[in-house]
């Protein structure tokens, strides 16, 4: 984690900001819960464990700079509320999303498959993707097998 934290204050450095103790806290919470699609009222719950003096503005104004700088990507599942992600140094892009509409549970595919469809892009429209996402709305396997354990209790 050390590194991870490390490399986001060069980032931010670069850009000349520095890592204040508030922003680091929130750095902390946000790769602590890197595999949750934290909002940033989850991410301002758990930061006020580690600062409590902390606001909920500096925590939105934080996520704001970060998502700028393109430290994390700063999504929305169509639920109204924008979520934080991490990126990734290991993904040219941002990862790909499964979502439940039953449930809205969200599973990540992280690789990128889409590779080929930029190349395409690029050599038939003169168009270079700096980046995509794509995200995915369906039946999870969770929602799968529930209803298949209810239609068997029902026989």
């Amino acid at each position: 984690m050390e590194v991870k934290v490390e490399k986001i204050k060069q980032e931010l450095q670069s850009h000349g900001y520095k890592l204040t103790p508030q922003r680091e806290a929130t750095v902390r919470v946000l790769l602590e819960n890197e595999e949750d699609h934290l909002s940033a009222e989850d991410v301002f719950m758990l930061v006020k464990d580690k600062a409590p003096e902390i606001g909920l503005a500096t925590v939105y104004r934080t996520l704001e700079l970060l998502s700028e700088l393109h430290v994390v990507e700063k999504i929305n599942f169509g639920d109204g509320v924008a979520r934080y992600d991490l990126r990734t140094d290991t993904n040219k892009h941002h990862h790909h999303h499964l979502i439940c509409v039953q449930c809205g549970a969200m599973d990540e595919i992280r690789e990128d498959w889409l590779g080929p469809l930029e190349e395409r892009l690029e050599k038939e429209y003169n168009f270079t993707v700096l980046d995509h996402r794509l995200d995915f709305q369906g039946i999870c396997h969770r929602c799968k097998d529930k209803a298949d354990k209810t239609d068997k209790t029902e026989e």
